[in-house]
């Protein structure tokens, strides 16, 4: 990749839109066990396919959010580890690192992952296997409403990972590669923070609600593209399936966005493998690195907007450190409370 001489690489990348199959109302962990095992077979099935009718120049892979489990609903924190987390070193990873050799490509999933350095917590990461089967990036979610991040733990986090693994980036042989997740997409600080150590695509694994016109999170996509000039992959569920609710409100969207912010691919509803695109690698580091009014990067006068970060706390970090939240707890009502006091403390203060 440092070699000048060496040729860009062009490559066809998937949003693969297909359903998740909730564990929410699994008896434990052996029944959840095998409920992902099933899924992750399916999936390996649906990606032979599509490279079968895409190409085999098919390389990466982007599944959606949480696709092995679901998302807590009401559960404990407790329940929820026992019936979602993953071990970073389980046999679920060991898995998907199967399909991505089996199939030759760069494969993104995101999921509930256990760490050992928080042993009463879990996180939700995006992980990227390389056709080798090996892990390449890691990255847990930093905004999360309803879930642990590593902000909530955030001294002890930065002392134990550093801000280079809060923000990964892989550079890989089809590029740079990181990952954003769900509705972060929507932050553009995080974006941001990923552009700056050289990401040249964004992969984006959601589960959000689809329609017909444009959302917040689907105006983001774009938005996201444009601003760090960079591809955007975003897969989104094509149903939650095993839930009591109207299973396929999150469904359709995935889609493929160049570094312009243009849509190069989209996908209707259902299952399906339509959101495919090619990545031209090339293009992109040829358009940051031309001049003119559409570069929006070399003209960023950064230092001028520190002081009004580093000035103004809307949510604080180590609010986990700060109390013992058993294992019992059902985190929703904490977070929710934590959310509302942020707020009260804006509008107090005139921001809001």
């Amino acid at each position: 990749m440092d070699n000048e001489h060496e040729v860009p690489p062009t490559y066809t990348a998937l949003a693969l839109q297909t359903s998740c199959h909730a564990v929410n109302e699994c008896a434990g962990r052996a029944e959840s066990a095998a409920r992902m095992r099933e899924t992750i077979n399916g999936i390996n099935d649906q990606i032979r396919g599509a490279k079968a009718f895409i190409g085999p120049d098919t390389r990466l892979v982007v599944l959606p959010e949480y696709v092995l489990t679901g998302f807590p609903r009401g559960e404990t924190l407790g329940r929820w580890k026992e019936l979602a987390a993953i071990d970073i070193d389980g046999p679920e990873y060991d898995l998907l690192g199967e399909v991505a050799q089996s199939n030759d490509v760069f494969l993104t999933v995101n999921a509930y992952e256990n760490d050992a350095n928080f042993p009463e917590l879990y996180f939700q990461a995006c992980v990227i296997i390389d056709p080798s089967g090996d892990v390449v990036l890691r990255y847990r979610r930093l905004v999360n409403i309803y879930d642990p991040s590593p902000y909530d733990v955030w001294d002890k986090y930065l002392d134990i990972y550093g801000i280079d693994k809060v923000f990964p980036v892989a550079r890989t042989a089809i590029g740079n590669l990181a990952a954003i997740a769900s509705e972060e997409i929507v932050y553009p600080e995080i974006a941001r923070c990923l552009m700056m150590r050289g990401a040249e695509v964004f992969v984006h694994s959601s589960s959000e609600v689809g329609s017909p016109q444009l959302t917040p999170k689907d105006v983001a996509k774009r938005a996201r593209a444009m601003e760090n000039m960079a591809y955007v992959v975003s897969a989104n569920t094509a149903a939650i399936r095993g839930v009591r609710a109207v299973q396929e409100s999150v469904n359709g969207m995935s889609k493929v966005v160049d570094y312009i912010g243009r849509v190069l691919a989209e996908a209707g509803y259902g299952e399906t493998i339509v959101a495919w695109a090619l990545i031209d690698i090339g293009a992109v580091r040829e358009y940051r690195r031309r001049p003119g009014m559409f570069n929006v990067l070399c003209r960023q006068p950064f230092q001028a907007y520190a002081t009004s970060y580093a000035e103004h706390h809307f949510l604080d970090a180590n609010t986990l450190d700060q109390i013992d939240l058993p294992a019992s707890e059902r985190v929703h009502p904490f977070f929710f409370e934590r959310s509302k006091a942020v707020i009260e403390r804006l509008a107090a203060d005139g921001i809001i």
